[in-house]
């Protein structure tokens, strides 16, 4: 073996270690890193459109960096505030409805119905009394929830310290990459040892991926979430500023969607208010999601990610599995590098061997 087999080796073999090394060094820091990159890829255009005016790179990005800070640190407090008094708020309407004879009325009125009657008899004959027990597990109902939001507020609020490392880390990979992400992005394609035309194919496949799906899955859940609170509040549903906003987190499921939260709404909202009311939001939820899944998404994903429906479903929800929130981008994004990298393959190897 000649002398500069052996420096190869040894230099890609020292490469790995550190490699490996720098992985373990930021491993913990890895996730708010990846939502710096992402927030700097989607603020991008912005930055832009403010260096027109301010005619400075550094102060641009600081501007943009300081507004996104405001924009995460203040409504995640304010949302916290309210999940734990509507939370508290919801144990005590329960404990009221119990007290009242509320859930008495919505027994009797479940017991006019002949499902309801069926249903009663059935659990009626191993024991079960809807009438004694309703009451009691819609309070454990409540208490529960009520209890499960205020331990976890109450941990968040424990946690603040790692929450603020978090969001600093996370703003400060987004001033850097927002100010010098040209120069990253031009030194990793440098290193890429590829041909011109393969790179700008893997490199544009990932670009228009993230753009589409982030325009798509963004903000069609923020206008999911915005109708269907809207609609709620328009029918009287209670609590309609907390299932709203999980509507827009559901909507970002690829399975079951927002439908997770407004059917059950629908249901409480025909015992506690009429089913004419219920069959309005029923109708504003369907018209509200057939024009924004129909119409608004697909315009919002006008260019796409070139990949299958399947393909693309499959990535969304094997990211989801794999890394949590950040699936949701990093799922598609290496289903559409693979595809790419599939077609350069075939280019430059298949098709090549062929030609031969």
């Amino acid at each position: 073996m000649d002398r500069e087999r052996i420096v190869q080796l040894f230099f890609f073999g020292f490469l790995a270690v550190m490699a490996y090394e720098l992985y373990e060094l930021l491993l913990p820091f890895l996730t708010p890193i990846a939502w710096g990159i992402l927030l700097a890829f989607m603020a991008h255009p912005a930055l832009i459109e403010v260096e027109k005016y301010v005619k400075r790179r550094s102060l641009s990005s600081a501007i943009i960096s300081v507004v996104i800070g405001l924009g995460v640190f203040i409504p995640a407090i304010w949302l916290s505030g309210r999940l734990v008094v509507e939370a508290q708020a919801l144990y005590i309407q329960a404990t009221h409805l119990v007290s009242s004879g509320g859930i008495v009325k919505i027994h009797d009125s479940v017991m006019q119905t002949e499902l309801g009657g069926w249903i009663a008899k059935r659990m009626g004959e191993r024991g079960y009394k809807l009438d004694e027990q309703l009451p009691k597990l819609t309070l454990q109902a409540a208490r529960l929830t009520s209890d499960y939001v205020i331990k976890n507020a109450s941990s968040a609020a424990r946690n603040v310290v790692a929450f603020v490392v978090d969001v600093g880390i996370a703003l400060l990979a987004f001033f850097y990459l927002l100010r010098d992400g040209d120069f990253y992005y031009k030194g990793l394609r440098d290193l890429t040892p590829l041909h011109e035309d393969d790179k700008k194919a893997i490199f544009d496949t990932l670009r228009s991926t993230l753009s589409s799906v982030m325009r798509g899955l963004m903000l069609t859940a923020v206008l999911q979430g915005v109708t269907i609170g809207i609609g709620m509040l328009i029918f009287g549903v209670p609590y309609w500023l907390f299932l709203a906003i999980a509507s827009a987190a559901a909507g970002l499921m690829p399975i079951g969607g927002t439908a997770l939260v407004w059917i059950p709404a629908t249901i409480y909202l025909g015992f506690a208010s009429g089913w004419s009311a219920a069959a309005g939001l029923v109708i504003w939820c369907l018209i509200a999601l057939a024009v924004i899944d129909n119409f608004i998404k697909p315009l919002a994903m006008k260019h796409g990610t070139g990949l299958p429906t399947l393909a693309l479903f499959l990535g969304i929800l094997g990211g989801l599995e794999a890394y949590g929130p950040l699936g949701l981008f990093l799922g598609p994004a290496i289903m559409s590098v693979f595809a790419a990298l599939l077609r350069v393959y075939r280019k430059e190897y298949a098709e090549g061997r062929k030609a031969a």
